[in-house]
């Protein structure tokens, strides 16, 4: 009997044991994940399970007694001492696991705020995990001053989230404006004239210098000279790829780790997907972060361990919400010359293009314009940018075009 081995027990490890036996694999499939739960969302834990609106059991994907059901061995709070890939074994704990079939989906990890600098002080957070959050719950408080250092989307959606439980939020980013690294300028303008409408102090052009406390963060130093009262601190400066397992074991790194176009490492019957792998796209490694990614990668590989011997094609979709706004984004926008701005009302969409070539959308408050350039996008369809910028074009009737 075929025997799969899943290390990582998030969006990509459930989907793709979940696919497996969608498919009819009737072999083993051991899931091993860390946390001390069964997978479950990310999303929602910077936003309404921080807020109080959501449930832990909401977060998660399926109940416990799915994978029973399924037969799916899912080991939570099981930390992988050894892979061997030569015995085509995984240690856990006192349990040497054989397999067939070995996949990484061990996502990735927040970067963290170096401790030469204050960052492992208590009171300074990151969001990554529901551990993470439940740590940071009860700093959410009216009246509290946080700093939350960084300004992409999960800097942004903290300080939204403070703002509505009443914390005074100072908002840092050492590039010369939010969401500079994922989203276009006119984005940026309109995000942060949504946060001052909210009261955040948004500070572009600005990095953090060093932070203040004894044993628990009281202050920070910011790199104009500024000293802020701090009573809590989230940084959100990025992740990185959960690749070290990986590496140690003799898997090849690249930007993650390095897969082929089917999911295959370099080690024969060893794969990765979702945010710890790499793929091959326009010439180099691509490595994406989002969940819509993260389930395409992983079913894909499900499907390739069955022998459909499919190549990946990555569609990327991501999503944001900050207050009332709901940002969405088809495409990937890197190598735009051009932006071109539409009003429906209040809605808003933001198309990219490079020459006449249409590469992503941002739609704020806009989930009709979102579907278009999405369907646009994943057709390979190039509307004129002059068409795009008629604000009487009928944008649906380009899909027939």
């Amino acid at each position: 009997m075929s025997q799969v081995v899943v290390i990582g027990a998030g969006q990509a490890g459930y989907a793709l044991t979940a696919k497996l036996r969608n498919m009819g694999f009737d072999g083993q499939i051991t899931l091993i994940g860390e946390e001390p739960v069964p997978p479950y969302q990310r999303p929602p834990l910077s936003k309404a399970y921080l807020l109080g609106e959501m449930e832990e059991e909401r977060l998660y994907l399926r109940p416990l007694e799915f994978y029973a059901e399924n037969a799916i061995d899912l080991r939570m709070g099981a930390a992988v001492e050894a892979v061997d890939l030569a015995a085509k074994t995984v240690t856990v704990g006192s349990d040497v696991i054989g397999y067939d079939h070995l996949v990484f989906t061990t996502g990735s990890a927040p970067r963290r705020l170096p401790a030469a600098i204050g960052g492992a002080l208590a009171g300074v957070h990151v969001v990554r995990t529901l551990a993470d959050v439940d740590a940071m719950e009860a700093a959410f408080r009216d009246g509290a001053k946080a700093l939350i250092v960084g300004g992409g989307y999960i800097g942004l959606e903290a300080a939204a989230v403070a703002r509505k439980l009443g914390v005074t939020v100072t908002l840092v980013e050492m590039a010369e404006r939010i969401l500079q690294r994922v989203a276009c300028a006119e984005t940026s303008d309109y995000v942060r004239a949504l946060h001052a409408e909210h009261g955040v102090d948004i500070r572009e052009g600005v990095g953090l210098e060093r932070l203040l406390g004894e044993g628990h963060v009281s202050g920070a130093v910011l790199s104009d000279g500024t000293e802020l009262d701090v009573d809590f601190v989230i940084a959100g400066v990025g992740i990185v790829p959960d690749d070290a397992l990986a590496g140690a074991a003799g898997v090849a790194l690249e930007n993650g780790i390095a897969t082929d176009a089917l999911g295959r490492t370099n080690v024969a019957e060893v794969w990765a997907a979702g945010d710890c792998a790499s793929f091959p796209h326009g010439g180099a490694q691509m490595r994406l972060e989002s969940v819509g990614h993260a389930i395409d990668h992983a079913e894909l590989v499900a499907e390739n361990i069955m022998g459909a011997g499919k190549t990946y094609t990555p569609k990327p979709w991501f999503w944001s919400d900050q207050y009332d706004l709901k940002l969405q984004i088809a495409g990937l926008g890197s190598g735009h010359d051009r932006v071109l701005v539409r009003h429906d009302g209040d809605a808003v969409s933001h198309w990219y293009y490079a020459g006449e070539h249409l590469l992503a959308v941002d739609a704020l408050n806009d989930p009709r314009s979102y579907m278009i350039g999405k369907r646009l996008i994943e057709a390979g369809k190039h509307p004129a940018p002059e068409v795009v910028a008629d604000p009487d074009t009928d944008m649906k009737a380009l899909l027939k075009a």
